[in-house]
């Protein structure tokens, strides 16, 4: 029998390969003495509860005062969030996470009556308090954010009930995060040779990737068996989840949750709509690559467990995290020495935490912290791998431009344009790799990649969007979302999305089980708008070069200081459309038709 891969407990990884949380408390007793020195902090703002439409020199007191107590509470919520990600078992950051969860809930109730007050001061008065206080223009953006919402705000005793109901409102998303990460536990594997695999969240994408079909098919099935065991608590969690989203949408008076969730980052809903509208148009683009996969793998039957190994596996290579490093840094010379400056800086000043180990969030992804970004990887010396770093970096480089350009109410970017720093980051390291190579082989194993990063990004992200829309939808007319329900919904999906040629696997059906981002209320569309508008933007960069690399950077760094739609038309690309994603597909077809051309 083969040895077992061990993964290394938090005590055994090297300093060097942890991120320096550090930076943001030099321990947990000065965590914890800021802690005690905030506490009590959010009366000073309660005490203007009734005063804010006093007069403007009032109403920017206020203001600053809540910008800076804000400050000091982000700094120590993403602290506890950090510790918490390091190693989900260790109960000392699940008690921290768990204080400062309880304090912001004493925050919200003491500052709810400013949404209320804010939009009760008439427009003239507004207006007049600008001319009188020209410092509080400052927030003029951030007032229009509040009172263009007027209609979904409460009174100030209902919003008080809201705001209290916030650390309620938290419990689905924590059972989930601590069940799947903490408690639940998979049988490991073996391949042929008797040689185990332990079987995590984290480890099931590289066991799926190996070019061994029965290793891919048993780390299928102890995967997913297991979440069927559980299925009814999962249903129960998930249900949840959309129950919450369904309450806070019709307490503010929205016709759906979906309504509720983009219209608080200024998205008409028709942009949802018409990402689902193009991806079913060209759904042919996708059973073309579906039938094209199993032709070049030469199998009867194409299963789900099939679908993320490389159809090049002899081109397989491991790539590690320096290598991936050098890669990265020369792909995005093109943003200029500026740019690439810092990203020396994030390897150097140990912004990220590399490598798996016991515990450990599994996924990836980039958190905005004030002292500068953190970047949560599980790095597995594969081409995946290199692509998550610069995918990462990309979030990075946005949360680090944003917060150097803007002022602290305006350096946090919605999350409709989250996702395109880190796409076009992805499409600009593509077109590297594929200028570097001449070998017919190797650029086959690499738009194979690039095929899978569509497929994933754009018509997987669009195919959970639907299932969101979906369950919503039928919680929202009062049916119950069971078990059994759930997994109807889904199958059905994968059938439609994947085509006649891929055997739909029953077990496929639980999948929505582990997906933590049904948990982030209509997030997972933005996936796939963000990587086509990425799509647009990496080939104005490349084709026009600099004035385009301008354009990209002012919209970086302009944080949420205009709305998204407007954003992104500086950087050059107009989301009120269709076309992005139909252009972004039609390329995907193109690679289709180079794949079927290049391994002939």
């Amino acid at each position: 029998m083969g040895e077992t891969k061990h993964i290394l407990k938090r005590s055994e990884q090297k300093k060097e390969n942890m991120w320096s949380t550090e930076d943001i408390f030099a321990s947990d007793e000065a965590w914890k003495a800021e802690f005690a020195a905030i506490k009590g902090e959010e009366q000073a703002l309660a005490v203007y509860a009734g005063r804010l439409s006093e007069s403007p020199e009032v109403l920017l007191e206020y203001l600053r005062k809540s910008e800076e107590l804000g400050l000091r509470i982000e700094d120590l919520y993403n602290y506890t969030f950090l510790k918490n990600d390091e190693d989900t078992k260790n109960t000392v950051y699940q008690g921290l996470k768990g204080q400062m969860t309880g304090y912001l809930v004493q925050f919200q109730q003491a500052t709810a009556f400013e949404t209320p007050e804010i939009i009760a001061i008439p427009e003239e008065t507004l207006q007049k308090f600008y001319e009188e206080c020209p410092e509080l223009r400052l927030y003029e953006r951030y007032m229009y954010r509040v009172r263009r919402r007027k209609e979904h705000i409460l009174s100030q005793a209902e919003e008080s009930i809201l705001a209290a109901a916030g650390e309620m409102a938290e419990t689905p998303t924590q059972m989930f995060v601590n069940f799947v990460n903490a408690d639940l536990t998979f049988p490991s594997v073996k391949d042929v040779t008797g040689e185990v695999y332990p079987l995590t969240n984290s480890t099931y994408i590289a066991l799926m990737e190996s070019p061994k079909a029965g290793l891919r098919r048993a780390a299928f099935e102890n995967l997913y068996t297991t979440y069927e065991k559980y299925k009814n608590t999962e249903a129960a969690m998930l249900n949840a989840e959309v129950k919450k989203n369904i309450f806070f949408a019709r307490a503010r008076k929205y016709g759906s949750a979906r309504e509720a969730a983009l219209d608080r980052t200024e998205v008409p809903v028709s942009v949802y709509d018409n990402l689902v509208q193009a991806v079913h148009q060209n759904m042919n683009a996708m059973h073309r690559y579906t039938a094209l996969r199993k032709k070049l793998m030469q199998l009867d039957e194409l299963h789900m467990y099939d679908v993320y190994t490389s159809l090049v596996p002899d081109c397989d290579k491991k790539i590690s995290f320096d290598k991936a490093k050098e890669d990265v840094l020369a792909a995005m010379q093109v943003f200029g020495p500026d740019y690439c400056a810092v990203l020396e800086r994030s390897f150097e000043e140990r912004w990220m935490d590399i490598y798996e180990n016991e515990g450990k969030r599994p996924g990836a992804y980039s958190a905005g912290v004030r002292v500068h970004p953190f970047i949560l990887l599980n790095h597995k010396d594969n081409l995946d791998s290199e692509f998550t770093l610069v995918h990462e970096l990309g979030h990075a480089m946005h949360s680090y431009l944003s917060t150097k350009n803007q002022p602290p109410v305006y350096a946090d970017y919605v999350i409709f344009v989250a996702e395109v720093a880190s796409t076009c980051n992805e499409a600009l390291l593509m077109q590297y790799l594929l200028g570097r190579t001449e070998d017919k082989k190797e650029r086959a194993y690499l738009i194979n990649y690039f095929l899978e990063q569509f497929r994933t990004t754009v018509y997987r992200q669009t195919m959970f969007a639907e299932f969101e829309l979906k369950i919503h939808a039928l919680a929202e007319a009062g049916e119950a979302l069971t078990a059994d329900v759930l997994k109807e919904i889904y199958y059905n999906l994968n059938r439609e999305y994947y085509g006649d040629a891929m055997e739909a696997d029953p077990l496929i059906a639980i999948e929505w089980a582990r997906i933590p981002h049904f948990y982030y209320n209509f997030y997972v569309y933005q996936y796939a708008t963000g990587f086509s508008a990425a799509m647009a933007l990496s080939r104005r960069i490349l084709t026009e070069g600099e004035s385009a690399v301008k354009d990209y950077l002012k919209f970086l760094s302009s944080g949420c200081s205009a709305d998204p739609i407007s954003l992104l038309k500086i950087a050059g690309v107009d989301m009120t459309t269709p076309e992005p994603v139909s252009q972004a597909l039609q390329q995907f077809d193109e690679l289709v038709t180079e794949m079927e051309a290049l391994m002939a």
